[in-house]
């Protein structure tokens, strides 16, 4: 398969995008603790110089204006099968809506999955793209983020329905 990176800046800093093939393999931020070693990034390309890079890129620009609430970048993910099936789960998430680690694993079948749901989560190869931002804790609390709890934030504000964001009074 052809592997091949690119960099590029956001709101949230500059993000490593990966493409394998004919997909999206990977969009990590900065320190992220599973972040692939470099040597299975293949080779450096300009982002714009590619198909799947190049889409990647256009999306998080629309997604980041608020002009994008699906992706359609092809991703592919690479986990066991319990990482794909929370993996997919993550797919479903509506843009704006928010679901906790045990609602997930209470639709895995067992509220005691919710440890092991957060292990998957946090593993998540294609943050953004697949929206593990939505997943909070118990009662919305802000936990858990590959990308830190500042850009977990960032994005679920920047998804925020207005209505919501009007009626906050901070």
């Amino acid at each position: 398969m052809d592997v091949r990176h690119a960099y590029v800046d956001s709101p949230v800093g500059r993000l490593l995008l990966v493409a394998g093939g004919d997909a999206l393999v990977g969009l990590y931020f900065p320190r992220y603790r599973y972040t692939p070693p470099q040597s299975a990034w293949g080779r450096r390309v300009a982002a714009s110089a590619d198909p799947v890079l190049a889409q990647a890129q256009s999306e998080l620009d629309e997604y980041f204006a608020g002009d994008r609430q699906v992706f359609d970048v092809p991703a592919v993910t690479n986990g066991d099968e319990f990482q794909e099936r929370v993996w997919a789960l993550l797919r479903e998430i509506p843009y704006g809506e928010r679901i906790t680690y045990g609602d997930i694993a209470v639709e895995l079948g067992s509220k005691g999955l919710a440890q092991s749901v957060g292990q998957a989560v946090g593993r998540n190869p294609v943050s953004i793209v697949i929206p593990c931002h939505r997943v909070v804790g118990a009662g919305g609390k802000l936990t858990g983020f590959g990308g830190g709890l500042e850009r977990k934030q960032t994005l679920l504000d920047l998804e925020e329905p207005a209505e919501a964001r009007a009626s906050r009074l901070f």
